[in-house]
């Protein structure tokens, strides 16, 4: 069966990009995360709809530097939202907050990557 066709109506595409601040005042629009996650009514991650299509739940980071990296949205027992790469946790990045983040444009988001945080503007929130 087609991903596509599995989605529920609560599913949304999600862009984000790196925001202005440290060493990038401007922001970098090449730097960011797609993502492919379910929002209740108030725009907020779903943890039931999560529960029941997991696997659906995509990342895609890109950076200039470096290729596209996937992985999925991931949920720890205490309610901690993280993306995850592979099987190692080292590799893992800590989505900031985000039980409490609401998925607007142009509100923003972070991101811990080993030891920094970095914060992300949303640019875009669709239907699939």
């Amino acid at each position: 069966m087609n991903e596509a066709n599995q989605l529920t109506r609560k599913f949304r595409r999600v862009s984000l990009v790196l925001a202005k601040g440290g060493r990038h005042p401007n922001g970098d629009p090449n730097e960011g995360y797609d993502l492919l996650v379910p929002l209740d009514r108030n725009s907020r991650l779903d943890p039931m709809e999560w529960e029941t299509h997991r696997h659906l739940c995509q990342i895609r980071r890109f950076r200039a530097k470096d290729g596209p990296l996937y992985g999925h949205l991931r949920r720890r027992p205490n309610g901690q939202w993280y993306i995850e790469y592979s099987d190692r946790e080292a590799d893992d990045e800590v989505a900031f907050n985000w039980g409490d983040e609401r998925f607007v444009e142009e509100k923003c988001v972070s991101i811990k990557t080993g030891e920094s945080m970095h914060t992300y503007r949303i640019t875009l929130v669709e239907r699939p």
